[in-house]
C-alpha cells in the first residue's frame, strides 16, 4: 500500500461534513451510465474521502501507479461512438487513468492524460470518445498509471454514454440568458455607497425569517405534488406550497422574512418532540462570502433553487460530531438524548442547527437534477473551473423553542443527521443586488435592512 496524505483525508472529512454534503450521482442522462468511484467490485490500493466535489459523497483518493478498480456490469450500449468521461482531481498531474475491459491487461476502452488541475479537490471533467467498444454489459477496470512516483489522481465518477452533454436532459433547468444579462447589467450599474469607518469588514447581510406554514410539499423535489414530501416548515413568502414557480412567488407580496422585497421561500424538516412539531422561534438567514476576493460576488439570479442537506442521511450524531444540532446561550449542553444523537439544553440556553449552502454556480442553470449537481462549495476560497461563478453564501441559523430530554428529538426526514433546508429565490432584483454591491462586494457587514 502506498502512502497516502492522511491528513488531508482527514480535513477534507471533516469540511464535508461541516457543510453538510450528500451523495449524489453526476449529471443525469437518457442513454448515460453513471459509476461513483467509490462503487467498485473490488479494487487495490484505493482509499476514499468525503468529497468536495457537487453532490458530495466519497471520491477515490490519492491514488498512484498500479492502483485499480473493477466495475461490474456497466453497460456500455450499442455499436457507435461511444461517449466516456472521468471526473478527476489532482494537485500534481504527471500521469494517466486507463480503462480497461474484461481484466487489468483486457482491451483498451480509452484512457485520461492527468494534468494538475490545482488541487486534491479541486475539480474537472474530462471527455474521450470511442468509435469502436464492446457492447452490452461489461467489466471494467480503472488503472492508475503513473512513472513519477507518489499519489497524482482523486477519482469521483466515470460516465459512459452516447455523447449527450452531461448537463442537459430532464431535471435540468437551464437560465434564461436575456433576463440574466438584464439583472447583470442593472447589478454592474449600481454606485456602491461608501463604507462608513466605523463599520465591520464582514461580507455579510441577512433576512430575518419567523415561522410561516406547513405542508407535506416540496416545490423543488416534489412540484406539482401536493403531499409527496415529509413536512417541511416553511419560511418566507406565504404562499409556499407543492405548486409554487418562480412567477407565483414574485406574485404574492406576503411574507415571514425582513426585508419585504426577499420574496424567496425557505424550508426545513419539521422538528417534533414525540408528536410534537415544534417550529422554528427564528431564522436568520445569513447572505455572506468566504471567498478570498468577496468582490466578485454576484447576487442569486431570479428563480435559482437549491438544497444542501442530505434527507436520506441517516447516521449516529454522537456529542463532538461536525454538522449537529447544538445547545447556545447560558448552560449550554447538559446532556445528551438517550440514544446520544441530540444535545439537552440548559433552561437558558436553545436548541440550534447552522446549515451552509454552496456558494459557487456553474452560470448555467437554475437547477438540476439532484437540485446540487450545478453548485459546488468553495474550499480554497475561489470559484473556479466547472463552478466559476461566485454566489452569496447563504446560511440558515436557526433556533428552536425547546431545551429537549432524555427521549431526544425527531426530524419529518428522520435521524438528526437528515437535517437539511431548500431556497427557492424570488428577490426584488434591485433590492438583493444593492445588497450584493454594497456589503458583500465590499466586504461590509450589513444589517437586515441593508445598511451597515
Amino acid at each position: 500500500m502506498h502512502s497516502s496524505p492522511r491528513m488531508r483525508i482527514l480535513s477534507a472529512a471533516l469540511l464535508a461534513a461541516a457543510t453538510t454534503l450528500v451523495v449524489a450521482p453526476a449529471a443525469a442522462e437518457a442513454a448515460t451510465v453513471t459509476v461513483q468511484a467509490e462503487s467498485y467490485a473490488a479494487q487495490s490500493g484505493v482509499q476514499l474521502e468525503a468529497t468536495a466535489d457537487s453532490g458530495g459523497g466519497q471520491n477515490a483518493a490519492y491514488l498512484a501507479d498500479g492502483d485499480w478498480m473493477r466495475y461490474d456490469g456497466i453497460d456500455l450500449g450499442a455499436a457507435g461512438t461511444l461517449t466516456v468521461r472521468a471526473r478527476v482531481a489532482s494537485a500534481v498531474g504527471a500521469g494517466r487513468v486507463e480503462l480497461r475491459t474484461g481484466s487489468l491487461t483486457g482491451p483498451l476502452l480509452t484512457q485520461f492524460a492527468i494534468a494538475a488541475t490545482g488541487g486534491w479537490q479541486v475539480w474537472t471533467t474530462l471527455t474521450a470518445t470511442t468509435a469502436t467498444h464492446p457492447t452490452g454489459a461489461q467489466t471494467v477496470f480503472a488503472v492508475l498509471r503513473n512513472s513519477t512516483g507518489g499519489d497524482f489522481v482523486n477519482i469521483n465518477w466515470f460516465s459512459f454514454g452516447d455523447g449527450a452533454p452531461a448537463d442537459s436532459g430532464p431535471g435540468w433547468i437551464p437560465i434564461d440568458q436575456a433576463a440574466w444579462n438584464a439583472q447583470l447589467a442593472e447589478f454592474n450599474s449600481i454606485t456602491p455607497r461608501p463604507v462608513p469607518a466605523t463599520a465591520v469588514r464582514v461580507a455579510e447581510f441577512n433576512a430575518t425569517c419567523a415561522y410561516s406554514h406547513s405542508h407535506p410539499d416540496d416545490p423543488i423535489v416534489f412540484p406539482g405534488m401536493p403531499g409527496a414530501s415529509h413536512m417541511h416548515s416553511f419560511l418566507g413568502n406565504t404562499k409556499t406550497d407543492a405548486y409554487t414557480t418562480t412567477g407565483t412567488l414574485l406574485g404574492n407580496a406576503g411574507t415571514s422574512c425582513r426585508p419585504l422585497p426577499d420574496l424567496s421561500a425557505y424550508w426545513i424538516p419539521t422538528l417534533y418532540q414525540g408528536n410534537i412539531a415544534i417550529e422554528p422561534k427564528d431564522v436568520v438567514v445569513y447572505y455572506g462570502s468566504r471567498l478570498t476576493d468577496p468582490s466578485v460576488t454576484k447576487p442569486f439570479p431570479q428563480g435559482f433553487r437549491m438544497i444542501a442537506g442530505d434527507a436520506k442521511l441517516q447516521a449516529p450524531t454522537p456529542a463532538g460530531s461536525v454538522n449537529a444540532f447544538y445547545c447556545a446561550g447560558p448552560g449550554g449542553e447538559i446532556g445528551r438524548s438517550a440514544d446520544g444523537n441530540w444535545p439537552v439544553c440548559a433552561a437558558t440556553a436553545v436548541l440550534m442547527f447552522h446549515l451552509v449552502f454552496q456558494d459557487c454556480w456553474d452560470g448555467k442553470h437554475l437547477d438540476s437534477p439532484t437540485h446540487k449537481q450545478h453548485v459546488s462549495y468553495s474550499y480554497d476560497g475561489t470559484c473556479r473551473g466547472d463552478y466559476p461563478v461566485a454566489i452569496p453564501n447563504l446560511s440558515f441559523l436557526i433556533s428552536y423553542p425547546a431545551s429537549g430530554s432524555s427521549a431526544g428529538f425527531r426530524l419529518a426526514s428522520g435521524m438528526a443527521s437528515s437535517m437539511h433546508g431548500d431556497a427557492f429565490f424570488a428577490w426584488e432584483n434591485r433590492a438583493q443586488s444593492e445588497r450584493v454591491k454594497n456589503c458583500l462586494v465590499q466586504k461590509a457587514k450589513c444589517n437586515t435592512n441593508g445598511d451597515f
